[in-house]
């Protein structure tokens, strides 16, 4: 039978990208958020192969690479800058199209709402939080509770919700409580995006410089040249105490000691490092993706991607269900595939990344089975393209389990 509507909780890129690739099969998509806008906070901008592939599916990658660009090399890297190994997909044919993109989240998630407004399925209603979610499976429907703009309360239905609202999701502890499986690292990191000059030091799309206490990763994400660079702080300051120390930070962990003159800061933003992962995925007719499913270290990019390939595999799901292709006995499928790939590739291949940042940079190359693995790819092709399409162990295409002629 067609679905009438979806709800989805949360407009943030998950959230908006969900919501048009249902849009543009003839869903009837509700994205609710409790904030005005697309958030502004200094995030991840990368997208490997398998977020490439959804972003194309939707129709917007294009668009993406126009107004950011094409990721090509990766390095990590001793603290004076000195190479110890790297990655690059200047070896993948020129005709694959789903090549790592970089473009900030926040320019991501205003692209997406331009594309989600030109489609008559969709609508997103922003300063609309909820507060109460629950289903009625005798009505064959789920609902929430929604805070409207002028104060009152709503309560809307639909055949299923999602929840794509984030870390601190609602849906989520309407569905399970406060408790979030998994653990927050001992580890404090500050992010900031910032206007320099790292050509000279840092020629590569990104690099991770190795030290135990030093780490820390400077990345290109804009065409202007501005960097996110992602170091370790003490932990357990506060906010205020995370800024104030910034400028000291940058000037004994950068190789060349900037003065805080030299740069530009714009966002900066101290965060714990999570690795979590939701009890489930399904409950009867409400279901959660992304970062209101799972979370893990930055450190590789795998909660993004991972969070962009749980809608792929979502929007597949209940679009077989709408064809009438397949039973909802698929988003049980769903739950269960994407829940064994966060505990078997993410969690584990996000905290590897992480801890390979504390070893001694001078034995790393020498010592790290990965990195003797970029040895080996810079001359050897093939197995420079394996490392390239490594991502793609994160995409699952749900179609091959539709099960109804």
């Amino acid at each position: 039978m067609p679905l009438n509507k979806v709800i989805i909780v949360g407009a943030g890129p998950s959230g908006l990208l969900l919501g048009l690739l249902l849009a543009k099969a003839e869903i009837d998509v509700e994205l609710l958020d409790a904030e005005s806008k697309v958030s502004d906070q200094p995030r991840a901008a990368h997208y490997a192969s398998p977020a490439a592939y959804e972003l194309d599916r939707a129709g917007v990658l294009d668009d993406v690479k126009a107004r950011g660009f094409t990721f090509k090399t990766m390095a990590w890297r001793k603290p004076d800058a000195g190479f110890v190994a790297g990655t690059t997909t200047e070896h993948l044919p020129e005709s694959y199209r789903h090549k790592m993109v970089v473009l900030p989240l926040d320019q991501l998630g205003e692209l997406l709402v331009e594309h989600i407004l030109r489609q008559k399925k969709a609508s997103v209603l922003w300063n609309h939080k909820v507060v109460k979610v629950g289903q009625d499976e005798e009505m064959g429907q789920a609902w929430v509770d929604v805070e409207m703009p002028d104060g009152g309360r709503k309560r809307m239905s639909a055949d299923y919700v999602v929840g794509c609202d984030g870390a601190s999701s609602t849906v989520r502890r309407e569905l399970f409580g406060p408790e979030y499986p998994g653990e927050t690292l001992n580890a404090q990191i500050i992010a900031t995006n910032v206007y320099y000059d790292f050509t000279t030091h840092f020629p590569t799309d990104s690099s991770f410089v190795i030290h135990p206490d030093n780490l820390y990763m400077v990345a290109r994400i804009t065409n202007d040249g501005l960097y996110r660079v992602t170091y370790k702080d003490t932990p357990n300051l506060s906010r205020e105490e995370y800024i104030a120390r910034q400028p000291g930070r940058f000037e004994e962990i950068l190789p060349t000691h900037p003065k805080p003159h030299e740069y530009k800061i714009t966002n900066i933003s101290p965060y714990k490092l999570q690795q979590r992962c939701a009890q489930n995925f399904r409950v009867g007719r409400i279901l959660l993706a992304a970062d209101a499913a799972h979370l893990c270290n930055p450190f590789g990019g795998l909660g993004l991607t991972g969070g962009i390939a749980d809608v792929g595999s979502l929007y597949d799901s209940l679009l077989g269900i709408h064809l009438d292709k397949t039973t909802d006995s698929i988003l049980t499928k769903y739950a269960d595939i994407r829940r064994a790939i966060w505990h078997e590739i993410i969690d584990p291949m996000s905290r590897e990344n992480f801890a390979r940042l504390h070893q001694d940079a001078n034995t790393a190359r020498e010592n790290d089975e990965f990195f003797k693995l970029c040895v080996q790819a810079e001359t050897d092709k093939d197995l420079s393209v394996q490392i390239a399409l490594g991502y793609e162990k994160l995409r699952v295409d749900m179609r091959q389990f539709w099960d109804k002629e």
